[in-house]
């Protein structure tokens, strides 16, 4: 039979799928000596059954009455006695830390008798009456499925009546009151009186927290962050420690070190007179953990040690919950902290110093996906900026958009493209559907461990906490700071790293990359087989891609350098040529310009490779489209501008002639060459004279020209004796040997089965992932995403986008059979992927396993895939 429950003391932090995250935390902390209040943990193997049978799994509640038993005599209390009442908390806890997702019910044991036995055990019954409502509002809430807002309500009126400020200023007589409408509420709404039996009460929470698992919030967190469905959560009983039992007692989070930056020392928050729940639901902003020192300091200095005894056990930066009930410390929770990817980074390379982790650790603790968010925008340090107020620094970048107040809005219009900024008070775990769709989040209260904070941290959005100074008034939704009123959809600014909230968009900078990422992205390198490259259609992009990281272009895009006012002309002119000598003549004006292109890419990337794609997409795309160049058209002749009708029933008859219904699959790529072998030829001559001018002015450049769309031998090969023959006439006129590779996109089916052959003649392959996710699924992207795509995701018919991560089982499949059979015929065969997937960890380490050469990002994911690759070659070592 299996076992269900498991005391504290007989777990193991190696038991984390079965106890959960908090559950293993415990029983560690518990192993080693450290003050953990006792208890046990219900595994998450009973939820997972609990969630298909609808029903707790036999024999679950006989073992948890029997560790009742036994917690009720370690402590000499007993869960519902009126004279010895022992209670508990009751925390979820999953295999992956959900920070805020799951439910929690505190206080759990107390009604009216043991409120009083409470009150005469600790000579307080202030406390006790706190502890109660603190009760009914959170069971209410959790188990019995009420709304918060209804208790907070109650709350402020009741706080309005006393005169109070704050919670704890409330007397024993307005508690009582508060208790009395509390119980009114929760026979008004649910019909019932609020339950006075404990070991109901327990039974009630333990099916809420299993419940929590498909609350709608957790499932949206496991979606965004690829958690498995399967992995259930575990539901820790712990017996209560108080930090709201006056001025010696405490409450508070921490990190071992910073999570935003990564620096050494304790960072975190407590509050005095408190429980865990105030601190992270930022209804009362707490006080830094260094002033602890000068309040309490013999209870901070025993927090500095168990943290450093903590971080050296777990070789890793901790986030430590605390309570200290009467000047003694209890620890509830420790777990490997959140942090930001600049913390990530440095925590990682100072562990290395410090010689607690290896270098390859520290690569393998990397999130490729995090460490993306360095490269955020930051606000320009020359902007001048008005300040409207400044709060908590809590997830760094920064972000503009238009203020909203709810986030049932601000997931519609995020979801649409807006810009917008969350602004509340606090956030819950209910807003994350708005967090995940907004720009940022700003909240006028809670501190830098608040939800908001942590879940924007995790996220990579800018976050600004505790800004005191921002008054909400959310019926009319607008904020004041002093007498400026901001009103739903002004615009305003944040800038997590500061803290600062600013009117008005302000202009942005690029980061640039701190000496521990230079540092760690130099590790990365030695340890990586893949080589990276970069996709960059211009001189900048290539240089920046050099700085990144990047040793070569990967795929240079040539139609993009057709776009610009003072060349999209000269191409229409060309596409527009009724002979070849009118095409030719428009192709002699595009030359020097793409030559000049060539030229600076090549130079940016000075002995690197550079592989050049020769024109790609259908002319249909350089020229307008037709309904606006009819309408265009009918103006004209009605204003008698006779040239521009001239001018345009020409653009409209070409463009009516190029016209397509599937362009994706028409007349593009190598057909163009074939058709219209002039384009190429021009092509190639300005590659050619720019590597030319290159190498008389003692350059390196490393030429490879790509033909797109190849889906035969006979394509290619024509192709190619057309770019050889440039490339003779070129040599000779500028008397200078001018060495290259040629080879081909593999991007359709045929191409990927027919590699053997086409490898007769081809150098290089380069796969187009982006097209051949679409030839291989019969999917049209911009269709598939903006229709039947997420319901596909959401349904699990896929697993995810595969324009996103690789098809490993399709287009995978594909790849292998082109890298097998091309390297079967030509053996040095150089092989790699160009299309978006070449940033993607899960892709990059496909390419790997499949024995590419190397991978081309964008520019800003060079870094990204550096450290991809490195961790490929760690697990998978060839």
């Amino acid at each position: 039979m299996s076992r269900y429950v498991f005391p504290f003391e007989q777990g193991r932090a190696n038991q984390r799928d079965l106890l959960g995250g908090k559950g293993a935390g415990l029983a560690e902390m518990s192993y080693i000596g450290l003050p953990v209040p006792p208890g046990f943990t219900i595994t998450t193997e009973a939820c997972n059954l609990y969630q298909e049978l609808g029903q707790f799994p036999d024999g679950m509640m006989d073992e948890v009455w029997e560790n009742l038993r036994l917690l009720e005599q370690k402590l000499s209390r007993t869960l519902g006695d009126p004279e010895k009442p022992l209670l508990v908390s009751v925390r979820s806890g999953a295999p992956i830390s959900m920070p805020g997702m799951m439910d929690t019910v505190l206080n759990l044991g107390l009604n009216t008798q043991t409120t009083e036995g409470l009150a005469r055990l600790t000579q307080n019954r202030r406390f006790a009456l706190d502890s109660y409502r603190r009760f009914i509002q959170m069971f209410g809430n959790v188990v019995m499925h009420m709304e918060h807002h209804r208790f907070e309500h109650i709350l402020q009126e009741v706080k309005d009546e006393a005169g109070v400020t704050l919670d704890p200023d409330l007397s024993e007589s307005y508690l009582e009151i508060l208790i009395a409408r509390y119980k009114d509420l929760v026979r008004e709404v649910t019909g019932r009186e609020f339950p006075e039996n404990a070991h109901e009460q327990l039974e009630m929470a333990i099916k809420a927290v299993f419940d929590s698992w498909k609350n709608p919030r957790a499932i949206v967190y496991r979606r965004l962050n690829k958690i498995p469905e399967t992995l259930g959560t575990a539901v820790n009983v712990q017996s209560m420690v108080f930090g709201n039992m006056g001025p010696t007692s405490a409450t508070g989070v921490l990190f071992t070190r910073n999570p935003n930056t990564g620096e050494p020392g304790m960072y975190g928050e407590y509050l005095t007179n408190a429980q865990g729940e105030d601190v992270v639901a930022g209804i009362r902003t707490p006080k830094p953990i260094q002033e602890m020192a000068q309040e309490m300091p013999k209870t901070f200095q025993e927090i500095t040690e168990v943290c450093a005894l903590l971080e050296k056990h777990y070789r890793d930066m901790q986030d430590i919950e605390f309570t200290v009930e009467r000047e003694k410390l209890y620890l509830l929770q420790t777990r490997t902290g959140k942090r930001t990817a600049r913390a990530a980074v440095k925590i990682a390379v100072d562990l290395v110093r410090e010689g607690i982790i290896t270098r390859e650790e520290a690569i393998l603790r990397q999130d490729p996906d995090q460490v993306a968010r360095l490269l955020y925008r930051q606000i320009d340090p020359s902007a001048k900026l008005d300040v409207l107020a400044q709060g908590l620094p809590a997830s760094p970048g920064a972000a503009s958009g238009k203020v909203v107040f709810n986030a049932d809005e601000a997931e519609a219009r995020g979801n649409q493209g807006e810009a917008v900024i969350l602004v509340r008070p606090e956030t819950t775990p209910d807003d994350i559907h708005g967090i995940v769709a907004a720009q940022g989040v700003l909240t006028s209260r809670g501190g830098m461990t608040s939800h908001a904070a942590i879940v924007a941290r995790g996220m990579g959005k800018p976050a600004v906490t505790g800004c005191e100074a921002v008054r909400i008034n959310l019926e009319e939704e607008v904020f004041y700071v002093g007498d400026v009123k901001v009103s739903h959809n002004d615009v305003i600014t944040i800038d997590g790293g500061t803290g600062r909230v600013v009117l008005g968009v302000v202009p942005t900078v690029d980061p640039g990359l701190s000496e521990d990422f230079t540092t760690l992205l130099q590790w990365a390198d030695d340890m990586k087989r893949l080589g990276v490259e970069a996709n960059a259609d211009t001189p900048e992009d290539a240089q920046i891609a050099r700085d990144f990281g990047a040793q070569g272009v990967g795929l240079c895009r040539t139609e993009h350098m057709f776009m610009g006012q003072d060349r999209l002309p000269v191409m229409q002119k060309m596409i527009l040529a009724e002979t070849l000598e009118e095409r030719q003549k428009a192709l002699n004006e595009l030359l020097p310009m793409q030559q000049s292109d060539f030229y600076g890419i090549l130079k940016a990337m000075d002995g690197y490779p550079v592989t050049i794609r020769l024109l790609d997409p259908p002319l249909h795309e350089f020229l307008p489209n037709i309904p606006d160049t009819e309408k265009e058209l009918a103006l004209a002749r009605q204003e008698q501008r006779t040239d521009d009708v001239v001018r345009l029933e020409a653009i409209l008859r070409r463009a009516r002639t190029l016209f397509e219904f599937n362009p994706m699959l028409g007349f593009r790529g190598v057909r163009l060459g074939i058709v219209y072998p002039e384009i190429y030829a021009m092509q190639a001559q300005a590659i050619f004279q720019a590597q030319a001018q290159l190498l008389h002015e003692g350059y390196h450049p490393v030429v490879e020209v790509m033909i797109p769309l190849v889906g035969t031998l006979a394509e290619f090969t024509k192709m190619k004796e057309l770019i050889a023959d440039v490339n003779a006439r070129t040599q000779e006129a500028e008397n200078i040997a001018l060495p290259y590779k040629i080879g081909t996109m593999i991007e359709i089916p045929r191409a990927a089965l027919t590699a053997g052959s086409i490898a007769e003649e081809a150098e290089f392959f380069s796969f187009g992932t982006n097209d051949l996710t679409q030839t291989t699924f019969g999917f049209s992207r911009d269709d598939a995403e903006s229709k039947f795509l997420p319901h596909y995701l959401a349904e699990k018919i896929l697993p995810d986008n595969p324009f996103m991560v690789l098809d490993r089982e399709g287009v995978g499949r594909l790849i292998k059979i082109a890298v097998a059979d091309g390297r079967e015929t030509r053996p040095d065969l150089k092989v790699g992927i160009c299309g978006e997937h070449g940033g993607d960890p899960s892709s990059i380490e496909f390419c790997h396993l499949a024995g590419l050469n190397y991978v081309s990002a964008s520019p800003y994911r060079v870094p990204i895939a550096r450290l991809a690759a490195a961790q490929a070659n760690l697990r998978h070592p060839n």
